[in-house]
């Protein structure tokens, strides 16, 4: 409690953070394509692994599409399954 009265006494605000929204919601896709490499490399880390839902902000439904695709385009040589080092 004496934390939050110093942090009021010296001006300090909360920090609000927006919740993340699914972009694939908000543009009304319906189906992730495999062949659409631009938009799944958004979705890989350097080291070619997946971005966890919770840093990228999908819903369900389109994170479980997403993990589908880019593991189509890996088993068809599109992607790389890791960089180089």
């Amino acid at each position: 409690m004496k934390e939050s009265k110093e942090k009021k006494e010296k001006g300090e605000k909360k920090s609000f953070q927006r919740k993340k929204m699914c972009r694939f919601c908000g543009d009304k896709i319906d189906y992730l394509d495999y062949k659409d490499l631009v938009t799944l490399k958004n979705f890989l880390t350097e080291r070619g692994k997946i971005i966890p839902r919770r840093i990228s902000g999908n819903c369900a439904g389109h994170q479980r599409q997403l993990m589908i695709s880019i593991k189509r385009a890996r088993n068809i040589a599109l992607l790389a399954f890791a960089e180089e080092r």
